[in-house]
């Protein structure tokens, strides 16, 4: 990996660094459905395939056995849980949003064709 330093300077030396969340999955007791997962994703990435199409089986093994392990990925479980749960209320507000903008031309649509006499 090149990196360049706060100085500028172009460093050559190889550092692979490990993210701490891939450490801490791997130490886990699903370390080895997370590796799982990991070489699934790499070679989706590599053979240009869809990543949930070939990984959906792989994500679910390591998903369920997180599940059955909440002593260790509480943490991790509770804040997928609130990702979902902002996902679905921000998904709630632009529908709603949505209906709000159109509320206005629904009446009036309703209004003209009131006025026209067609059916309502």
């Amino acid at each position: 990996m090149r990196w360049v330093s706060w100085q500028g300077k172009e460093n050559e030396e190889e550092e692979e660094e490990e993210c701490p969340f891939c450490v801490y999955m791997r130490a886990g007791p699903c370390g080895k459905n997370f590796s799982e997962w990991e070489r699934c994703v790499e070679e989706a990435e590599e053979s240009s395939t869809n990543i949930v199409e070939k990984c959906t089986a792989v994500i679910h093994h390591l998903k369920d056995c997180m599940e059955m392990h909440p002593e260790y990925y509480g943490p991790i479980l509770q804040a997928e849980k609130a990702m979902e749960e902002e996902q679905q209320a921000a998904a709630a507000a632009a529908a709603r949003e949505r209906t709000n903008k159109q509320e206005p031309e629904l009446r009036a649509s309703i209004a003209q064709k009131a006025t026209a006499g067609a059916p309502v």
